[in-house]
């Protein structure tokens, strides 16, 4: 643990940063490459009812994220100021109840979904020529496939707060690998056609059985030398541990939520101007996340480091780890405006070579792209609040970009500008997100006795 605690407390800030994420970077690179996987191959049928009906399902998807989120940023982030207070105990305790917690919620998400499914995807905007395909990927990427999903996630982020992101980000970087590999076999080989839909969720729910496989043997083996346990052993975490798991787990999984919402939100408003609309929004809201995981990958990685350096009272470390990650985030972000401006048309013919679809997919990607930027400055204020253990300033700060802002936007716009108005919502809503994050953050400052900066 020597290591850890050099790179935790002495390493410098852009080495550590890099050492933690890096590997979260490219697990998050791999990740989105495996979710986009499915949209490349099924899109290679240039149906758009086809691809329609796979990009109805990821909101659903999404929530097995917002589940994993509760106990493995909950958890996770808790276990991180544990070790930083010395009190690896408690912190093995927390790591167990979490993982059975997510167990629990796991299995009851699937079978919701089982018997919901027809009437949730009406509800997401499937028409008749959709419904069919949206059944098929969502029994078997949502209802069997959830939960290893959830638990992958969970023990992820449980291995990235303790120090070891390499590992954490080998096991979902492997799934993605698994999955490009089985996509085409399934869709093109072993199904007959027609069922490419079946069969590019089939490969996708065979790489999470797989991920969560090894994550279970990486638990067994690390067990000996970290605090991560899977058995309960002894007493039961707290009620002050408890409620640190929730406190900033539920604030967690409903920022993820409410970015949820506001995807089904543009699918339902985007289906009301036909399946082509819809196919190539979709196709907008898998391609643009390229920068976004990257930015993702770095709060990630920073937030042990400030969770640590919070715990064990080096400000000064807590802020210059704070202020590097955003810096590499914009750069990220601006970089990414300029690439999705000029190859936009080229990123949708990769995806579908329907003329119509590319067209309308290649205003809406420049569009929204510009909100880049502005997004990562809102992920990276709700990581740091997070890592800091302050839930309530997290979840404000999702009620605030998501409900006050985006959602009520995406109907204002659509109604006075139409289908444009709902791509232009997202950079409008994060100017405005952006701005009052920093008077909130500006507020926790004041409140900690710290100096008050950017």
């Amino acid at each position: 643990m020597e290591d850890k605690r050099f790179l935790f407390e002495k390493d410098s800030v852009p080495h550590a940063l890099w050492v933690m994420a890096m590997p979260a970077i490219a697990s998050q690179l791999i990740t989105l490459v495996y979710n986009l996987a499915d949209t490349w191959f099924v899109g290679r049928t240039n149906n758009p009812q086809m691809v329609a009906g796979c990009s109805l399902v990821l909101p659903v998807y999404m929530l097995t994220v917002v589940l994993s989120n509760i106990y493995g940023t909950g958890g996770g982030t808790l276990i991180a100021r544990l070790i930083g207070r010395g009190d690896n105990e408690e912190a093995s305790r927390v790591s167990a109840a979490c993982l059975w917690m997510a167990l629990a919620s796991a299995a009851l998400f699937s079978f919701l979904c089982l018997i919901g499914m027809t009437p949730l995807l009406r509800f997401l905007g499937a028409s008749d020529n959709v419904l069919p395909y949206s059944k098929q990927y969502m029994f078997f990427v949502v209802v069997i496939g959830g939960i290893p999903v959830i638990l992958s996630n969970t023990m992820s982020s449980m291995l990235r707060n303790i120090g070891r992101s390499s590992q954490a980000s080998f096991g979902l970087s492997m799934g993605g690998l698994l999955n490009i590999a089985l996509d085409p076999l399934f869709m093109f080989v072993i199904l007959p056609d027609g069922k490419q839909v079946m069969g590019a969720a089939i490969a996708t729910m065979l790489s999470n059985l797989t991920v969560l496989a090894y994550f279970i043997m990486t638990y067994r083996r690390v067990g000996a030398e970290t605090i991560l346990r899977v058995r309960m052993q002894g007493r039961y975490p707290s009620s002050e541990s408890m409620a640190s798991i929730f406190g900033v787990g539920l604030p967690a999984a409903s920022s993820v939520f409410l970015f949820d919402l506001c995807n089904i939100v543009i699918n339902r408003l985007s289906s009301t101007y036909g399946d082509t609309h819809l196919a190539a929004i979709g196709i907008v809201l898998k391609a643009e996340r390229l920068p976004l995981n990257i930015g993702i990958g770095i709060c990630l990685g920073m937030v042990p480091l400030v969770a640590y350096s919070y715990s064990s009272g080096n400000r000064e470390r807590m802020d210059a780890v704070f202020r590097f990650g955003r810096a590499m985030g914009l750069i990220v972000g601006v970089v990414s405006v300029i690439l999705y401006f000029t190859f936009a048309p080229v990123i949708m013919q990769s995806f579908i070579g329907d003329a119509e679809t590319v067209r309308l997919g290649t205003q809406f990607l420049r569009a929204r792209c510009i909100a880049t930027p502005l997004m990562f400055l809102c992920f990276s204020m709700v990581h740091f609040t997070q890592a800091i253990g302050m839930g309530k300033e997290s979840f404000r700060l999702a009620v605030i970009r998501q409900v006050v802002f985006n959602i009520p936007l995406l109907f204002i716009m659509n109604r006075i500008f139409g289908m444009m108005g709902i791509v232009w919502t997202q950079v409008t809503a994060d100017f405005f997100t952006v701005i009052v994050s920093y008077i909130i953050y500006a507020g926790i400052r004041r409140r900690e006795g710290w100096p008050v900066g950017i």
